[in-house]
């Protein structure tokens, strides 16, 4: 599941974006409302955590904005303003959710999982290629019906290929959107080839010449729809 989180306190940003990132969403995250309408307007999300309290545009503009370009992914506010009248205002602005400061880690959690199963989310959506399947969902990654332990970064990669499939993905793009602002270039310029090797190792089945993974030169790495 890929989130947009819109949050501009530096410190809850990096706490939710940490937390978020170990429960294996695919995750955007931006700290002003023009970065955020930006986003939602070139991208599709499965849900947007968007604070109301927020530089450039506030969340409220931001959600009236979605709403009457008939955008309807899943919004949960997050807010100081914990008033009846700010939640009603908030909720008739087109939120789904409302969640107000300060909150549990385990209600945000929570109140995700809830807004992510909604009516209309049933199905839990699976991403496939080959004998793989990814549940975006419950997170579970099977190969030919068995279950693979896979690390919180090489769910991500493998979902963010699968999200793409068909389409090759420049290392670049991978580490924004697995490593976030922790990726140095000039220092961790391995850190993908590492970390695809370990993946191709636990996806491949044994004795498989081709790897479903494929390098693209040049460009990254790419999951196609034939294997």
């Amino acid at each position: 599941m890929k989130i947009l989180l819109v949050e501009d306190e530096p410190e809850l940003l990096s706490q939710l974006e940490k937390l978020l990132s170990e429960q294996r969403y695919l995750l955007d995250c931006v700290a002003d409302g023009k970065s955020a309408l930006d986003r939602i307007f070139s991208e599709s999300y499965d849900l947007i955590i968007l604070d109301i309290m927020l530089p450039q545009v506030d969340g409220l503009t931001i959600l009236k904005e979605m709403r009457q370009a008939k955008i309807t992914t899943p919004v949960l506010l997050l807010t100081a303003k914990t008033s009846v009248d700010d939640r009603v205002k908030g909720l008739d602005c087109g939120a789904d959710d409302y969640l107000g400061k300060p909150f549990s880690l385990a209600e945000l959690l929570a109140r995700i999982r809830s807004l992510l199963r909604r009516p209309g989310r049933e199905c839990e959506p699976e991403l496939t290629a080959g004998s793989i399947t990814l549940n975006t969902i419950s997170r579970v990654v099977t190969r030919a019906g068995e279950n693979l332990e896979l690390t919180p970064k090489e769910f991500s990669l493998l979902e963010f290929l699968l999200y793409n499939k068909n389409r090759p993905v420049s290392r670049i793009t991978l580490a924004e959107h697995v490593w976030g602002d922790d990726f140095d270039p000039f220092t961790m310029s391995n850190t993908i080839d590492v970390h695809i090797k370990n993946l191709r190792h636990k996806i491949d089945p044994a004795g498989t010449e081709q790897s479903l993974i494929k390098t693209v030169r040049g460009i990254g790495f790419m999951i196609s729809g034939e294997y």
